[in-house]
């Protein structure tokens, strides 16, 4: 889910009331990042705490075992908790648990049959998915998610969900998340993560989502004066592209499905809100609402992530404690930088358990309570992408990319450019601003085993891996 697509945050079409009212009485945070805007590298800044120089996972890669020592649930359990996690993982081993007491999987249908640690001699998704077991179970078998014709990256085309509404895996998630409120123990606290794999593509949202925004008037997505003529001119017609030029239609169809996406879950999300009241636990849960990274959704014709633009890098981030007990400012907003490395270390603060000294991220409650505390300058993000590879670093308010397979820069006042159309770094105003930032990336980067600095100077053309050799070990 993209940063921006909150209505609190001013979008001129999404509508999200109850995360809007989560950030009323809440925290919203207005420069959170995912430093590796992929689902395996940005789930382990999640379950670890750490930065992806610690954790090893720089780029997109299935089959890489996790084999962490501290984990968000499990210091949690450690700690007294019943932990559950309905819904995405995105881990290797698939069924790996990760610290959780128990999992109800659903991640999606694209990477189950490379398991090598499923032993039946049919490799098929359902043998690792609970939902998919379900979903045949309850509409009959032969029934799939596969049925619309969607790839799970079309993200340039979209179409209303096939079956009754009460199927689709985002109101499975918040029904099995319902059901741990009914079956975990009483006796224990409990960490529960709900994770939707919508907005995600397929865009495929029931009926009523698609139609409240199939016809609404949709804004021009920006391009940037630093996009080339050349590549513009060339156009795509492949759903799954990184870069293209699609119709109109076409895509103000798929913005209107992932709208739909998006508001169906904020409805789904009011209804485990009213399940936690129901239960009678809301005031003493305290619910953080992120994702683990946007989607280009068309912006300067880039779909899909991994990029270190904002529609890409930039997410979402609420801290809501409906009981107030941990004195946060209801209504405050945030402009330090954070990442999602900073989850970890803020749930285990709430809980007042030990933070582990592998975590590199650091508790946002001091800062949603307004104290004067200590905070990093800025975060670095990257991502091994092929001819794309990229590096950024950012505080929030500017930010500097650098393409490591080719050495282009890119220079952005995030405060007067928030769409990042016009790079500085092409024009004599930015060049002492980006000599800073680079300096900054220098720093970053020193020592790393691609060779990205050569005597103290960045160096192009180094071969970007997935994951860094510590964690290959």
């Amino acid at each position: 889910m993209r940063w921006d697509c909150l209505s609190v945050m001013g979008h001129p079409v999404v509508e999200t009331p109850n995360l809007d009212s989560m950030a009323r009485s809440g925290v919203l945070f207005r420069s959170a990042y995912s430093a590796t805007p992929t689902c395996v590298p940005a789930r382990a800044a999640i379950f670890t705490g750490m930065s992806q120089r610690s954790h090893g996972r720089v780029g997109y890669q299935d089959g890489v075992p996790w084999k962490y020592e501290h984990t968000l649930p499990g210091e949690l359990a450690k700690a007294g908790y019943h932990t559950q996690c309905v819904g995405k993982m995105h881990v290797y081993p698939t069924r790996s648990l990760c610290g959780f007491h128990h999992v109800a999987l659903h991640d999606g249908y694209f990477h189950y049959y490379r398991d090598k640690h499923i032993t039946t001699t049919n490799r098929h998704f359902d043998e690792c998915d609970d939902y998919l077991r379900w979903l045949r179970e309850s509409a009959g078998m032969g029934r799939d998610i596969t049925e619309l014709g969607l790839d799970c990256n079309a993200s340039t085309v979209g179409r209303p969900w096939h079956l009754p509404e009460h199927l689709h895996p985002t109101n499975w998630a918040v029904t099995e998340s319902i059901d741990f409120l009914r079956r975990r123990d009483p006796g224990m606290p409990f960490f529960l993560w709900t994770s939707f794999v919508r907005p995600h593509s397929p865009l495929d949202p029931p009926q009523a989502y698609f139609d409240m925004y199939k016809d609404a008037d949709m804004p021009e997505p920006p391009v940037g004066d630093w996009v080339s003529p050349e590549m513009e001119a060339g156009g795509s017609s492949d759903p799954t592209t990184i870069f293209g030029v699609v119709s109109r239609r076409r895509l103000n169809r798929a913005r209107a499905a992932y709208y739909g996406l998006i508001t169906h879950i904020d409805d789904q999300i009011g209804r485990l809100v009213n399940a936690l009241q129901e239960y009678g636990v809301l005031r003493d849960t305290l619910i953080v609402f992120t994702s683990d990274h946007g989607d280009m959704l068309g912006d300067h014709h880039f779909f899909r992530k991994a990029l270190p633009y904002e529609g890409s890098a930039k997410i979402p981030f609420i801290v809501y404690d409906p009981g107030g007990s941990l004195g946060l400012r209801q209504g405050g907003q945030v402009d330090e930088v954070i990442e999602l490395r900073d989850l970890m270390p803020t749930m285990l603060d709430a809980a007042g358990a030990p933070v582990p000294q592998s975590v590199d991220g650091s508790s946002v409650l001091p800062l949603c309570r307004g104290e004067a505390a200590p905070w990093r300058e800025y975060i670095h993000g990257e991502h091994a992408f092929g001819s794309l590879s990229n590096h950024y670093v950012t505080d929030g308010r500017e930010k500097y990319i650098w393409y490591s397979q080719t050495g282009e820069e890119q220079l952005f006042d995030l405060r007067s450019d928030a769409q990042e159309t016009v790079n500085l770094a092409a024009r004599p105003e930015g060049e002492e601003r980006v000599g800073i930032w680079r300096e900054r990336l220098v720093a970053e980067l020193e020592g790393r085993e691609e060779g990205y600095v050569e005597q103290g100077k960045l160096a192009a053309g180094r071969t970007p891996r997935a994951c860094l050799s510590h964690i290959l070990q």
